[in-house]
C-alpha cells in the first residue's frame, strides 16, 4: 500500500483564471509604482506601464496572425522587456517557449521545429542566431527588441496597435508556456504548463512567502528557465515586488546592484550561494539591505548555507522544485529553515519516497525516488507520449528522478537516481561528497562523477577548485573526505581544474566532466 506524505500546511482555493490577469491583480492600485528595472542601464517600467504594454503587444500580436494556441519564442536575455512579451503573447491566447540565449544555431533550431514556432522575439544581438535558425523552421516573422535588420520587424511596431484584453481561454487546457528541460539526462522536451499550473504554484506558495510590496528583487537567474520565469518574473509581479534584472550573471555587478538598488530578495542557484560564501570580493559591498537568499535548482550544502549567511547577516533558505511542476513543490518557511533541508511540501502537494530498485514505498528517514502530486504538475511532454506516461503514472504520480528523504515533516535531496555512483553494489551520492569537500576552507568549488574501475565498477573522482593561492594536495582532499564518511563512499581519484562547468539554472554539468575524463583515457 502506497504511504502517502501529505504537506503539514493547509490546502488553498486554485481559482480558475487565467495567468496574466491574476499576476496583474493589483495593477491600478500599483499603477504608478515601478515593477521592473534594468539593472545595467536603469530603464524601468511601471505596472500601469508593464500591463498596458503587454495589452498592445497582445492586441499586436493578434494584428500579426498569432491565433490560440500558436507558439512565439523568445531568445533573449533577462531584460524589462521579457515580461512585456511573455504576458502580451498569454493575453493574445498564444503559448511562449522559451529559448536558452547561449544554445548554438543547432540547437535553437531544434527548439523551433519541436515546438512549431510561428513567431520568433530576439535581441539584436542574437539576430543573426535566430535568423540562421528560423530557415529550418516554421517561423513566419522575426520581431527584434532593438532595430530590425534584413528579414526581420522591429518589435515596438506591436507596440502601436490597440490593447486587448484577455483572449478567453481554458485554463486547465491552455499551455501558457513550453520551457524545455535542460537535457542533463537526455534530448531536451517540450514541458507543456497551462494557464493553470502557473496560477497553482503562485496561490500554493503565495501564503508562505514573506515577500511584499517594498521588496526589491534582483531577478539574476535566467527567465527562460522555469525558476528565474515563475519564482523571480512572475512572482515579483505577483506580489507587487520590484525586479532588478540582470542579462547575465557577473559576480561585481550582481553584488554592485545589491548595494545601489537596496536589493532585499535573492532568488539563487548553489554557485551564487558558495560564492556569498566564500568569495574575498563579497567584503568590498554593503549588502545590508539583504534580507534573505533562496536556493534552488540543485542541492546546497548544510555548510556552504551557514556561511553563506554568517557573511551576509541575511536568512538562506532552499527550495525544491522542477520545470515539470511550474516549479515549486517544497519551501523552507520563514524562519524554520533547517540546514540543508529544501523545507516542508507546499499546499495541496503529496509526496511518496519509492525504493528505485524494488518500487516499494519508504517511510520516515529512508531514502528513496521522490514522486509527487499536484495542481502545479505538467500536463505533460510535448509530442511524447512515451516519455510523459513514463514520467507521470496513471494514478497523476511524477517520478522525479531526485533520491531524498523526510524527517518530520523536513524533506532533504541527496543526488539525482542516474547519477549515483555504483561502487561494489553501494551507492555513493555526488552531492553529499561535494558537500563534505566544500567544507574544506581551501577548496572554493568542487564536483564527483562516476569513473570506471575494474575492480569496484565505478569509483568516485573529484574535480577541486582551491581558493586563490591555496596549496592542496590530492591526498589532503582525499583525507577529508575519507574522515567523514563509509569506506566505500571514499573519492579515489583528484584532479584540479580552474572552473565547475554548470548550466545556466546552476547544475554541475556531470557529463562534460565524464567527456573531459573520458578524452584523457
Amino acid at each position: 500500500m502506497a504511504k502517502v506524505f501529505a504537506s503539514p500546511l493547509p490546502d488553498v482555493e486554485i481559482p480558475d483564471v487565467a495567468l496574466t490577469p491574476f499576476v496583474f491583480r493589483h495593477v491600478e492600485r500599483l499603477a504608478d509604482r515601478v515593477a521592473v528595472v534594468d539593472g545595467p542601464t536603469g530603464r524601468s517600467y511601471t505596472y500601469a506601464e508593464l500591463y498596458g504594454a503587454a495589452r498592445k503587444v497582445a492586441g499586436g500580436l493578434r494584428a500579426a496572425g498569432l491565433e490560440s494556441g500558436d507558439v512565439l519564442a523568445v531568445l533573449s536575455p533577462n531584460i524589462p522587456e521579457y515580461a512585456i512579451v511573455f504576458h502580451g503573447v498569454a493575453l493574445a491566447g498564444g503559448t511562449t517557449t522559451t529559448i536558452n540565449p547561449t544554445h548554438t544555431t543547432g540547437e535553437v533550431t531544434r527548439q523551433l521545429v519541436d515546438s512549431n514556432a510561428r513567431f520568433l522575439v530576439t535581441i539584436e544581438l542574437f539576430l543573426e542566431v535566430a535568423l540562421d535558425s528560423a530557415r529550418s523552421a516554421r517561423v513566419e516573422t522575426i520581431f527584434v527588441l532593438g532595430e530590425a535588420g534584413e528579414g526581420s520587424r522591429s518589435f515596438f511596431e506591436l507596440l502601436a496597435a490597440d490593447p486587448i484584453d484577455q483572449v478567453v481561454i481554458d485554463p486547465g487546457r491552455q499551455v501558457v508556456v513550453l520551457p524545455f528541460s535542460s537535457g542533463t539526462t537526455g534530448l531536451p522536451k517540450g514541458v507543456e504548463l497551462t494557464h493553470r499550473n502557473l496560477v497553482a504554484n503562485l496561490t500554493q506558495t503565495d501564503g508562505l512567502a514573506t515577500t511584499d510590496e517594498d521588496d526589491v528583487i534582483l531577478a539574476v537567474l535566467p527567465f527562460f528557465h522555469i525558476y528565474g520565469m515563475q519564482v523571480l518574473m512572475n512572482g515579483a509581479l505577483f506580489h507587487g515586488a520590484r525586479a532588478v534584472t540582470m542579462p547575465r550573471f557577473d559576480l561585481a555587478e550582481f553584488l554592485g546592484l545589491i548595494q545601489t538598488h537596496g536589493v532585499t530578495r535573492v532568488a539563487a542557484v548553489p554557485p551564487i550561494v558558495l560564492a556569498l560564501a566564500k568569495h574575498p570580493m563579497v567584503d568590498g559591498y554593503d549588502l545590508s539591505s539583504l534580507v534573505q537568499v533562496g536556493s534552488g535548482a540543485a542541492p546546497l550544502s548544510a555548510d556552504v548555507e551557514r556561511l553563506a549567511a554568517e557573511r551576509t547577516g541575511a536568512e538562506i533558505i532552499q527550495g525544491y522544485g522542477l520545470t515539470e511542476t511550474s516549479p515549486v513543490t517544497h519551501t523552507a518557511l520563514p524562519g524554520q529553515a533547517r540546514a540543508g533541508s529544501i523545507g516542508v511540501l507546499v499546499p495541496n502537494t503529496e509526496a511518496r519516497v519509492v525504493d528505485p530498485i524494488t518500487g516499494d514505498d519508504l517511510g520516515q528517514g529512508e531514502s528513496g525516488e521522490l514522486w509527487l502530486r499536484g495542481p502545479q504538475v505538467m500536463k505533460g511532454y510535448l509530442n511524447e507520449p512515451d516519455a510523459t506516461r513514463a514520467s507521470i503514472d496513471e494514478d497523476g504520480w511524477f517520478h522525479t528522478g531526485d533520491i531524498g528523504h523526510v524527517e518530520d515533516d523536513h524533506w532533504y535531496i541527496t543526488d539525482r537516481l542516474k547519477e549515483l555512483i555504483k561502487y561494489k553494489g553501494s551507492q555513493v551520492a555526488p552531492a553529499e561528497l561535494e558537500a563534505i569537500l566544500l567544507s574544506h576552507p581551501a577548496i572554493a568549488d568542487a564536483a564527483v562523477i562516476p569513473v570506471p574501475d575494474e575492480e569496484a565498477g565505478e569509483i568516485p573522482k573529484a574535480f577541486v577548485v582551491t581558493q586563490a593561492g591555496a596549496q592542496l594536495t590530492a591526498e589532503e582532499v582525499m583525507g577529508h573526505v575519507a574522515g567523514q564518511v563509509a569506506s566505500h563512499k571514499k573519492v579515489r581519484v583528484v584532479e584540479f581544474i580552474d572552473e565547475i562547468p554548470k548550466s545556466l539554472s546552476g547544475k554541475i554539468l556531470r557529463r562534460v566532466l565524464r567527456d573531459r575524463d573520458e578524452a584523457n583515457v
